[in-house]
């Protein structure tokens, strides 16, 4: 019996993973394309201490080093996380529409795929790199179920105030310090010549152990770096849940689902967001040669302002232009690669930090703050270009990536079938 005749009779069917006939190639592209420019962002955390993005010195001074990360901050940075975030409100409606459909209930299926991908994330953090998303997106991902059942203009409200929190804290926290430096202002600089110090003393230790200590020193390292980077969540957390139920209304609405009738929108996105999001980037680029994260001021809120605004233009308006292409039959050819990567999504980012920490550390080619831009940007693309062609191959002949399969197989309770029906057998 299939499922839509088991939904007529009232028999509630099992959940299982979508099969690709019936996946949305729009949300695989985006998702493929995502992937690249989140390993543009993350190679520079691979490479160097992420202490180095407080120092008021740039931590690469090369010029060809300093071109390349303008390019990486310009073009990549902060975008592929919010459209990674949305897409996974875009999964979170497609879930809940399938179990409606089955008779099936949400909440108990959807709890227990993000204890999943917890435990992964938690895994990835401890063994792998401290960087790790996962466990951010698992944790927050349990704030969406409160608004599974709220209408589509208050999640969108939502979506907006959540987003503002992180702007709002850091104009309060300038203008605190402003106001701390009219009364106190010798103390302030004190404070704050210290905290350089201490950041260029962590920095450099953290390239000690990552570029020649042992497996030991360097879990030990990853400990103390995963909790200070935590302190980050204050403010990436808001905009990633604003994301992701940003995601859930453009899923209800279907907007990855049916582009002919959102054209007005995807076309906006293009033509008035990709602009602008680039100049209020280039605007933040620029304004970040001249102010640091670390001592918070008004002239550095505004640059946060430019790419609070200019991230979600510009990631929106990449998303928006893929769409787009993909109306085309030449297109959809050429870019279905790319969802290859994007069913493989997981795979391919785990994948992508054993590679990039084997090149780093010391149990690998040690080269951890010694390369800069000029060599880790080329680096990422050649990665990569072998990740499209890989993923292809081994979605010709297996249903899911290795970790996806593991995701699905623990959060369904039974193995998955794993070979696509008829693929040829590949020798051991």
């Amino acid at each position: 019996m299939d499922a839509d005749h088991a939904v007529l009779l009232n028999r509630p069917v099992r959940l299982g993973p979508l099969d690709p006939e019936q996946r949305v190639l729009a949300v695989d592209v985006v998702r493929g394309f995502a992937l690249l420019g989140v390993l543009l962002v993350n190679m520079g955390f691979f490479a160097a201490p992420f202490h180095a993005i407080l120092l008021e010195t740039p931590w690469w001074t090369a010029l060809p080093d300093r071109i390349a990360e303008f390019g990486v901050r310009t073009l990549a940075e902060g975008k592929f996380y919010l459209l990674f975030s949305l897409l996974f409100g875009v999964g979170m409606s497609i879930q809940m529409q399938r179990a409606a459909e089955r008779g099936r209930g949400f909440a108990g299926y959807y709890v227990r795929r993000l204890l999943v991908l917890l435990g992964i994330g938690l895994a990835h953090a401890l063994c792998l790199w401290y960087g790790d998303i996962l466990t951010a997106y698992a944790l927050l991902g349990f704030l969406l179920l409160p608004f599974r059942r709220r209408r589509d203009r208050t999640v969108l409200i939502w979506s907006g105030i959540i987003y503002l929190l992180p702007v709002l804290i850091m104009g309060a926290v300038a203008v605190a310090v402003e106001l701390g430096r009219r009364f106190a202002a010798a103390e302030i600089a004190r404070e704050f010549e210290g905290q350089a110090a201490e950041f260029r003393r962590i920095a450099a230790a953290a390239v000690e152990v990552y570029a020649h200590g042992s497996w030991s020193e360097i879990f030990q390292q990853r400990l103390i770096d995963l909790a200070e980077i935590s302190v980050g969540y204050v403010m990436i957390g808001p905009a990633v849940l604003s994301m992701f139920l940003l995601g859930l209304y453009v899923g209800r609405r279907r907007i990855l689902h049916e582009p002919e009738a959102h054209l007005r929108l995807l076309r906006g996105l293009v033509y008035f967001g990709l602009p602008l999001g680039l100049i209020l980037n280039v605007g933040h680029a620029v304004g970040r040669e001249f102010t640091t994260l670390a001592e918070p001021s008004p002239a550095g809120w505004l640059v946060y302002v430019a790419l609070c605004i200019g991230t979600p233009l510009l990631g929106f308006g990449y998303a928006a232009g893929l769409v787009l292409l993909l109306r085309t039959e030449r297109w959809r050819e050429r870019l279905r690669p790319l969802a290859a990567v994007g069913r493989m999504a997981l795979t391919n980012y785990l994948l992508q930090t054993l590679i990039c920490t084997t090149v780093f550390y010391s149990y690998g080619l040690g080269l951890f703050g010694r390369v800069g831009p000029a060599v880790y940007v080329p680096l990422a693309l050649v990665l990569y270009a072998l990740q499209v062609p890989l993923s292809v191959w081994w979605l010709r002949r297996f249903r899911f990536g290795p970790m996806e399969w593991v995701w699905r197989t623990l959060t369904y309770g039974m193995p998955q079938p794993l070979r696509v029906s008829g693929a040829p057998e590949v020798p051991h």
